[in-house]
């Protein structure tokens, strides 16, 4: 593997460079997931199973994107399912409407 002088690049160059290798890697880590799955599919299908099979069709759970944030603390949100958070019930309870909370707020 060639060594190249950083301090040589411009800056221009040096960008270039960092989205090329980043790209590279994006790149190696897709192709060693593939190689990864294809393995894991020919395991199963060994034993007379699909990856389906045995993973139940299992997909990655959706996280619902939040619905209220906090109007003082935007760090603090809620997408509106499962319990209230303390800060929402603090909020509505001291007579703040929940419109106001709304991050989307409807025209």
């Amino acid at each position: 593997m060639s060594t190249i002088d950083l301090n040589s690049l411009s800056l221009d160059e040096l960008k270039k460079l960092r989205k090329d290798v980043d790209l590279a890697i994006k790149n190696f880590e897709d192709r060693k997931k593939k190689a990864a799955l294809a393995e894991l599919e020919a395991k199963a299908a060994e034993f007379g199973f699909s990856l389906n099979d045995l993973t139940g069709g299992v997909r990655a759970r959706k996280v619902n994107p939040p619905k209220y944030r906090h109007p003082e603390n935007p760090d603090l949100t809620w997408s509106g399912r499962g319990r209230q958070p303390d800060w929402y019930k603090e909020l509505t309870g001291a007579g703040t409407a929940p419109e106001d909370l709304l991050i989307v707020k409807s025209a």
